[in-house]
């Protein structure tokens, strides 16, 4: 076979993704407190952008005629051709990327402390514990395995290792760190230090010095409280049915997890990127929330006067690299505002049923029926419903509340929310009488009489993630008197 050279022309598409439509990606799956970060820095780095004060003419609000989506205002340059084009296939970043005091009151100058200083902090369950420690241990050696004790605890307050493996670890007695172990869990507060639930509410009620055997009977068969089997509780514990709504009662008043009284996160309120509410007229007026929206601008001014003195090569390519990132990130922030609006706008008209009448009228949706009627790629639209929350009149909801999965009814073409459907089983149950308890297999039945198709092992499911037990735990619950 003869060696011989050809020469081929050959055509072909790449996607070419410039560091700025990366940076246009990013920028549309950030939350608006996010984004408030990620400008901050930017801001810091380039001398030419500045913090817009009193508002631009970034699009803000989104009237709806039913509600009607929003136009886009267009775009120039290669911004606006290659936006969509990141639908070929790019997934890009998800994201952007205590000690003891000395005892000594003011400061090296001798100054007296001011008011800030005296406020005490906020104490965590270590220093808590450690305050404690030096208190009621003396020894030097148990002083060390206490604080190795209190190292081992979780955020709950529970002991996390064995006290053979500490001992092993520190080269000591096991009856010594037993002992040790015995003084700490007599700390405030109460309940710490323990190994499993049993012991945490044994140890609190010891505390309250009623810990007598039917107490500690009842502990050590806690799975049958959980089942509300108080049959076999008043036998095993030999107490009447009054001795036993009093330990229950008991029980119920003491904290399973005591440590959390200290380090507790802080819940965060959720701020929304979106908020909507009704027209006089009929309709939903949809807008960005613009108390939370932060804006930039290029500081023109500034450019001319710096580019205009500016008399070496290099000085001049970086007044205008930074020119063009300015620019480039403000036409990105304009172009998030304005998906984020189209998006939220459809998925309001989509979902106008929820909006008036209920979670039960929850249609099925998915980010293909989305991106359909806007024009844009199910990718797109994915990134903007991540991390984004919409204020409604029913509440504050992630805009990825509102696709749920379809399930098929009975008639033609009829699909049922799943996130409905879930809602019409547990309004089920809870209207249930305590003589007609309902299984799954009848939720099945009553499902499709309201034409809902579904299968029982889904109905489970369902009653699972909404925390619902069994009919069997249900039936012995509303049987109960307790």
């Amino acid at each position: 076979m003869a060696l011989t050279q050809r020469l081929d022309l050959r055509q072909s598409q790449s996607l070419v993704m410039t560091p700025q439509l990366q940076q246009a990606i990013k920028l549309l799956q950030l939350s608006n407190f996010e984004l408030a970060t990620f400008l901050e820095t930017e801001v810091e780095r380039n001398p030419l952008l500045e913090f817009d004060e009193g508002g631009g003419d970034t699009p803000e609000t989104a009237p709806e005629e039913g509600p009607a989506p929003t136009e886009t205002a267009p775009l120039d340059g290669d911004f606006a051709e290659n936006w969509e084009s990141e639908g070929a296939g790019y997934e890009g970043d998800a994201g952007l990327g205590g000690s003891w005091g000395s005892g000594q009151g003011g400061n090296f100058s001798g100054e007296a402390p001011s008011l800030e200083q005296t406020l005490s902090g906020e104490i965590s369950l270590r220093e808590h514990l450690l305050g404690q420690l030096n208190v009621d241990l003396n020894d030097p050696i148990d002083r060390v395995i206490g604080r190795h004790l209190i190292n081992l605890l979780d955020e709950s307050g529970y002991l996390t290792g064995t006290v053979s493996g500490i001992a092993e670890q520190l080269g000591c007695d096991v009856a010594r760190v037993e002992a040790t172990l015995g003084v700490l869990q007599d700390f405030d507060p109460p309940g710490v230090f323990a190994r499993d639930l049993r012991e945490c509410l044994a140890i609190q009620l010891r505390e309250r010095d009623r810990l007598d055997p039917a107490m500690a009977c009842m502990l050590e068969n806690l799975d049958l409280l959980a089942r509300h089997e108080t049959a076999r509780l008043m036998k095993l514990c030999q107490v009447d049915k009054e001795d036993l709504v009093d330990m229950i009662s008991e029980i119920r008043s003491l904290d399973p997890k005591p440590g959390l009284v200290f380090d507790a996160a802080v819940a965060q309120a959720i701020i929304p990127d979106v908020l909507m509410r009704p027209q006089q007229g009929g309709g939903w007026l949809v807008e960005l929330n613009a108390e939370s929206l932060p804006r930039v601008l290029v500081n023109n001014a500034y450019y001319q006067r710096v580019s205009g003195e500016a008399q070496k090569k290099e000085e001049k390519e970086y007044i205008s690299e930074q020119f063009q990132s300015a620019s480039w990130l403000v036409k990105s922030l304009h172009q998030r505002a304005t998906t984020i609006l189209r998006v939220a706008s459809e998925i309001v008209r989509q979902q106008d049923a929820f909006f008036r009448h209920g979670v039960q009228h929850l249609r099925p949706l998915v980010l293909r029926d989305i991106a359909t009627v806007i024009d844009m790629h199910e990718s797109t639209v994915s990134r903007v419903t991540a991390n984004k929350f919409l204020l409604t009149p029913r509440g504050v909801y992630e805009l990825k509340y509102f696709f749920t999965a379809s399930i098929a009814g009975t008639g033609e073409g009829e699909t049922h929310s799943a996130e409905a459907v879930r809602q019409r089983i547990k309004t089920l149950i809870h209207a249930e009488k305590p003589d007609a308890v309902f299984s799954d297999d009848k939720i099945v039945e009553i499902l499709r009489a309201d034409d809902i198709e579904i299968a029982r092992r889904t109905v489970a499911k369902y009653r699972e993630a909404l925390g619902i037990p069994s009919s069997v735990q249900r039936r012995r619950q509303k049987a109960s008197v307790l």
